[in-house]
């Protein structure tokens, strides 16, 4: 796995949501998507 460099596109990917759904990523093509991952512990990040 790499990181992203700035202009290039994410890949699909799926997450489970809080409600126990799956979310996809290309659910949200066409629209603006902010990302934010924080520590499972809910450490300051």
């Amino acid at each position: 796995m790499s990181v992203l460099k700035e202009g290039e596109k994410a890949p699909d990917f799926r997450l489970p949501a809080d409600d126990g759904t799956e979310i996809s990523f290309g659910d949200f093509r066409g629209s603006y998507v902010l990302l934010y991952f924080f520590p499972k512990a809910l450490t300051p990040g």
